[in-house]
């Protein structure tokens, strides 16, 4: 077995016991407002880490691309005008495309 196979079971089950504990925890626990608070706050937080990582990063270091922030750019109005996600990635998709297209980044 390969070290990817292994590190794909691994994975797996990690998940699994992941969501066992997940559906397992007391229901005194989340009754706490403060723990109740952080589960809601914890994934908006990875999402914008993941999405400024993605926006701004190149292999090790930062790169500043102006068509991956104007895409970027392009799926924050359509979120704000509350547009569909299929419409935010295809604004987003389509800006950083045009702006290349015409050699820009």
């Amino acid at each position: 077995m390969s070290g990817a196979w292994i590190a794909v079971l691994v994975t797996s089950a990690g998940c699994y016991v992941l969501k066992l504990a997940g559906l397992t925890i007391p229901e005194r626990l989340l009754s706490n407002a403060l723990l109740r608070r952080f589960t809601e706050l914890v994934p908006v937080a990875l999402l914008a880490a993941l999405v400024a990582v993605e926006a701004v990063g190149k292999g090790g270091g930062l790169v500043f691309d102006p068509a991956r922030l104007a895409g970027l750019g392009a799926a924050a109005v359509a979120l704000l005008l509350r547009a569909p996600f299929l419409v935010v990635i295809v604004a987003a998709a389509g800006t950083a495309a045009v702006l290349r297209l015409a050699g820009v980044g």
